[in-house]
C-alpha cells in the first residue's frame, strides 16, 4: 500500500505542480515579459532534470518527487507562455499556423518519450535515470537559442509603453517594411484593455455571463483525453 501510494503521489504530484505554475503565468508574464520567463522556465526544468537523474546514484525517490512537481511548474508555466509568445511574435498572416504548431509539437513530445521509455531503449534498469534527465534537453536548447529573438513586441507597447522598442522587435521579427498597421492594432488593443475589468479565477467561476463558455470549455478539456489523440 505504500509503495502504490508513493506511485500515485510520484505521477499526480506533476500535475499539482501544472496547476501552480499555470495559476502564475499572467502575473510573471505581466511583470517580466514572455521571454525572461521562458528562458528562467528552462533554468527550473534544467534543474529539474538534473535532480531526476541523480536520483538513482543518490538512492533517493524523494529527489524524483522534487523533480516531477519542479517538472510540473515548469510545464504549468510553458504552456500559456509559449503559446502567447508565439502567437505574437509571428505575423498576422501565418499567426495561427504558428499557434497550430504548438499543439502539433506538444504530442510529437509525448510520443517521442512513449517510444523512448521502451525497456529496449531508455526505460532500462540501467537507463532509466537518463530517460527522466532528457526533459532537459529541450530546456537547454532553448536557453541557448532564445536570447537571440526579441521580446514580444505587444508586451514592449503595451505594457512597457516602449513604441520604438516595439518597432525594433517588429523588424526584426518580420523585417523591414511598413508594419504601423500592426503597431495600431496593438495600441487599438491597449486602448480596449483599460477599459476590460481582468477576473480572478473565482470571479469567472462566479460570472453568470461565461457560464455556458466554461461549460464548454471544462467539457471539452475532460472529454479531450477519450478521443485518441495520444494513441495517433
Amino acid at each position: 500500500d505504500k509503495l502504490l501510494f508513493l506511485w500515485s503521489f510520484t505521477v499526480s504530484i506533476f500535475g499539482i505542480g501544472g496547476l501552480l505554475g499555470s495559476s502564475g503565468s499572467r502575473y510573471l508574464a505581466v511583470k517580466f515579459g514572455k521571454k525572461k520567463c521562458l528562458l528562467c522556465n528552462n533554468v527550473l526544468m534544467i534543474v529539474a532534470a538534473s535532480i531526476m537523474g541523480c536520483s538513482k546514484i543518490s538512492q533517493s525517490f524523494e529527489m524524483i518527487l522534487i523533480g516531477r512537481f519542479m517538472c510540473g511548474v515548469s510545464a504549468g508555466l510553458c504552456v500559456p507562455l509559449h503559446h502567447q509568445y508565439v502567437g505574437e511574435i509571428s505575423p498576422r498572416k501565418l499567426r495561427g499556423f504558428a499557434n497550430s504548431t504548438s499543439s502539433f509539437f506538444w504530442t510529437l513530445g509525448k510520443a517521442i518519450g512513449q517510444i523512448s521509455g521502451q525497456r529496449e531503449l531508455l526505460g532500462s534498469q540501467a537507463l532509466w535515470p537518463l530517460l527522466m534527465a532528457s526533459c532537459g534537453l529541450p530546456a537547454l536548447v532553448q536557453l541557448f537559442t532564445l536570447p537571440f529573438l526579441p521580446e514580444s513586441p505587444p508586451y514592449l507597447l503595451m505594457q512597457k509603453g516602449d513604441q520604438e522598442g516595439c518597432k525594433k522587435a517588429i523588424r526584426q521579427l518580420w523585417g523591414e517594411g511598413q508594419h504601423q498597421a500592426e503597431i495600431d492594432d496593438i495600441m487599438k488593443e491597449k486602448a480596449t484593455m483599460k477599459n476590460t475589468k481582468i477576473l480572478s479565477v473565482l470571479e469567472l467561476v462566479k460570472e453568470p455571463a461565461f457560464r455556458w463558455q466554461l461549460y464548454m470549455i471544462v467539457t471539452l478539456t475532460a472529454t479531450i483525453q477519450l478521443c485518441g489523440i495520444n494513441a495517433v
